[in-house]
C-alpha cells in the first residue's frame, strides 16, 4: 500500500495514526477541504480527536459533562463508493493489488466451473460430490469474511473519533461502514464481527496474544470448520473463559474447545513445540502427532491430522457444548443464584396473520414432560396397522373403507390439536378452579342476525382477533348458545336459557354409543371430542342423542369442506368417505365403542 494511505491509516491496536499524514484519506485524497467546523450538538458530540491531542497535558482533565480529549468539531465526510478513492485503487496495485487479482481469479474460476456444471443433470454421486466440495470451497472465504469484517469493526469503534476509519468514510456507525462495503444485513455483519472478536489475535501492551479461542481460530484458517459451528463452540464456552461468568479450570476449557473442534471437522487440532519448549527422546516418535508425549507444547494451534472419530453437524456440537457446560461448572446446571437460575416462562404475542405467537421457553425437565406427552398421543396415531382377518372381511362386505386415512397436518399442527384437546379436558374437569363462580369458559359474543344469516364475526372477552362464522358455528354446534336481548338504548332487557346445548347426560350416552372421533382411522379419545349436530342446528335438527355424534375438534372444524359425510340410521351414526379415499361412495357404519365389540366382549382366555 502507498505510503500515504499507510501512514494515514487506523492502527491495528487502536491507537492514533502516526506519521506525516493525519488527515482523513477520504476527504484530503479524493475531495475538497472540509467545511469549516460545526459546533459540536449539530454533530451529536464528534468531535476532533487531533485537536485534543495537540493540546496535550496541558490542556488539563475533563470537567462537567466534557470528556477528556474534546476539541472543536468538524463535518462528517461524505460518504462515496470507496472504489472511486484514489487510495483504493492505489491498493490493487503493487504487490498487493497481485493478492486482490488472485482473489477476483479465484472467484472467476468458480463462477466458470459453476457455469460450466449443469445441477440438475448430475447423478446422485455427483451431485453429493459437489456438495461437499462447494461447502469445503467457501469455507476459507467465509474465515476471511470474519477476519476483514472484524478489523474493520475494530478501526471504525465509535472511540476513536474523527480517527475512525468509519467516520473517515463518511459512514456513521461501524455496521453502517460494513453494509456500504459488503452489502449484507445488519445480523450478518454482526454475526461476523462477534465471532472474528473471539478468534482474532488480541493486543496487550504492545504484545500480539493469541486468540481467545485459539482452536476455532486455527480450524477457521485451516478451511476445516464452518461459521455455524464455530459459533456454536464460541457461544457455548464464552462465559467459561478467562473473566466469563462462570470460574473454570481453564485447561479443561481449552481442552472441551479442542474436542468440540474435533468433532465438528474430523481433524485434530493441537499445540505445536513452541521455541521454549525442551524436546524430549519421545519427540521423534511423537512427529506425526505433533505432540510428544513427554512435554506440554507451547507453541500454536494447528492441523494435527485426522480425528478416529465421527464428524458431527453444527446443531449436534450446540448440544455437546452443552454438555461440556456442566462439566465446567456442574452448578451451572442449577444454579443457587436467583438472577441465573432457569425458569420456565409463557406468553401470548401480538395478533399476526390470523395467530397470536407463543412466546417463552421452558425447562429441560418440563420439556421433557411436554414433549413425551406429545410423542405419546403422536406416536398413537403413527404406528403401522394391518387390517386382521375380520378387518379383511369387513372391507371385502364394503363395510370397513380399506387403508389408512390420510392425515396432512404436519407435526407442529398436531401438537397444536393435542395441547388443545388437553386443555380443554381441564376446562371442563369439575376440579378445575372457577372464576366468578364459572367453569373456565370460553365466551363468544356475535350478533343474532349475523349468527342466523352465517355472515360476519364474533369476539371473544380479553382476545383482540375475531372470530370466523365457521368457528363460532362449530362452538354452538358442540356448545350451545345464551340469547341475551338488548334494548333501544343497549341496556340488557332479558338473558334466556342456554339452547342447541347438549346435556352431560347427552353426552354421556353419545360416548357409551361412539367411543370417540366416529372418523374412521381417527384415535382422538373421547374425552377430546365434541359433539356434532348431524342435521346442523340451524337448519332445525334437534338436540338429542340420535342426533349427535362425537367428532374430534379437527374432523368438526372441516366437516362442511372435507368431503366426509354423516347421516343417522336408526339412531346409529354412519359416514360416507370422501370420493378420493373410497370411490365406492359406501355409507359405513364406523367403529363402536369397546363394549360393543363383539372382540373385547369376550371373557379373558375364552375361545
Amino acid at each position: 500500500m502507498d505510503d500515504e494511505l499507510d501512514s494515514g491509516s487506523t492502527a491495528p491496536t487502536g491507537m492514533t495514526p502516526t506519521g506525516p499524514n493525519l488527515h482523513d484519506w477520504n476527504t484530503g485524497l479524493a475531495g475538497p477541504d472540509p467545511l469549516p467546523a460545526l459546533d459540536a450538538a449539530s454533530l451529536s458530540g464528534i468531535s476532533d480527536m487531533k485537536a485534543a491531542a495537540a493540546a496535550g497535558p496541558a490542556a488539563g482533565p475533563a470537567t462537567g459533562s466534557s470528556r477528556a480529549g474534546r476539541g472543536p468539531s468538524k463535518p462528517r465526510p461524505e460518504w462515496r463508493d470507496p472504489a472511486e478513492l484514489p487510495g483504493v485503487q492505489r491498493a490493487h496495485t503493487g504487490a498487493f493489488g497481485q493478492k486482490l487479482q488472485a482473489l477476483d481469479d479465484a472467484a472467476r474460476m468458480v463462477m466458470a466451473v459453476m457455469d460450466s456444471i449443469d445441477v440438475n443433470a448430475l447423478s446422485d454421486p455427483e451431485v453429493v460430490a459437489l456438495t461437499q466440495m462447494v461447502e469445503r470451497t467457501g469455507r476459507p472465504v467465509d474465515a476471511a469474511r470474519v477476519a476483514t469484517a472484524t478489523v474493520v469493526g475494530y478501526r471504525s469503534r465509535s472511540g476513536l473519533g474523527t480517527e475512525s476509519l468509519a467516520w473517515r468514510l463518511g459512514a456513521s456507525h461501524q455496521n453502517d461502514l460494513l453494509i456500504g462495503l459488503t452489502g449484507t444485513s445488519v445480523p450478518e455483519v454482526k454475526r461476523r464481527v462477534a465471532l472474528g472478536e473471539k478468534v482474532a489475535p488480541r493486543m496487550l501492551g504492545g504484545t500480539v496474544l493469541e486468540p481467545e479461542f485459539p482452536f476455532v481460530a486455527a480450524a477457521l484458517a485451516a478451511g476445516e470448520i464452518g461459521l455455524d459451528a464455530a459459533e456454536n463452540i464460541v457461544k457455548g464456552l464464552a462465559d467459561y473463559k478467562v473473566h466469563g461468568r462462570f470460574d473454570a479450570d481453564q485447561s479443561m476449557v481449552d481442552g472441551g474447545e479442542a474436542e468440540l473442534v474435533e468433532s465438528a471437522t474430523g481433524s485434530v487440532f493441537g499445540r505445536t513445540p513452541g521455541p521454549g519448549d525442551s524436546a524430549t527422546a519421545t519427540d521423534a516418535d511423537d512427529a506425526d502427532t505433533g505432540a510428544g508425549a513427554g512435554r506440554v507444547c507451547t507453541g500454536p494451534v494447528r492441523r494435527l491430522g485426522a480425528s478416529a472419530g465421527f464428524t458431527f453437524p453444527a446443531d449436534r456440537i450446540r448440544e455437546m457444548a452443552a454438555t461440556w457446560q456442566a462439566v465446567l461448572n456442574p452448578d451451572g446446571a442449577a444454579p443457587s443464584d436467583a438472577v441465573f437460575e432457569a425458569k420456565s416462562t409463557f406468553s401470548f404475542g401480538k395478533l399476526s396473520q390470523g395467530l397470536h405467537p407463543l412466546r417463552g421457553g421452558v425447562t429441560p425437565e418440563l420439556k421433557g414432560i411436554i414433549q413425551n406427552l406429545f410423542n405419546t398421543f403422536q406416536s398413537a396415531r403413527s404406528a403401522p396397522a394391518f387390517p386382521s382377518a375380520e378387518e379383511q372381511q369387513r372391507i371385502e362386505a364394503g363395510e370397513l373403507v380399506p387403508g389408512e386415512i390420510l392425515d396432512e397436518r404436519d407435526g407442529g399442527q398436531k401438537r397444536a390439536d393435542i395441547l388443545r384437546g388437553i386443555l380443554v379436558q381441564v376446562a371442563q374437569d369439575p376440579r378445575t378452579p372457577t372464576m366468578g363462580g364459572m367453569p373456565p369458559t370460553v365466551m363468544v359474543h356475535v350478533n343474532a342476525t349475523d349468527l342466523i344469516n352465517g355472515v360476519g364475526v364474533g369476539w371473544i372477552d380479553g382476545v383482540e382477533g375475531p372470530v370466523s362464522m365457521k368457528t363460532i358455528n362449530q362452538m354452538v354446534d358442540n356448545g350451545g348458545f345464551r340469547p341475551i336481548l338488548f334494548g333501544g338504548t343497549g341496556a340488557v332487557l332479558a338473558l334466556g336459557d342456554t339452547v342447541r346445548c347438549f346435556t352431560p347426560l347427552q353426552r354421556r350416552a353419545i360416548t357409551a354409543r361412539d367411543g370417540g372421533c366416529i372418523i374412521p382411522g381417527c384415535t382422538c379419545p373421547p374425552q377430546w371430542t365434541e359433539v356434532h349436530h348431524v342435521t346442523p342446528w340451524q337448519h332445525g335438527g334437534p338436540t338429542n342423542v340420535s342426533n349427535g355424534v362425537l367428532l374430534c375438534w379437527r374432523h368438526h372444524h372441516n366437516i362442511d369442506t372435507s368431503g366426509w359425510h354423516i347421516r343417522m340410521v336408526l339412531g346409529m351414526p354412519e359416514v360416507k368417505a370422501p370420493h378420493w379415499i373410497d370411490p365406492t361412495d359406501t355409507w359405513r357404519k364406523p367403529p363402536q365403542h369397546r363394549a360393543h365389540d363383539p372382540k373385547t366382549r369376550r371373557p379373558p382366555h375364552s375361545e
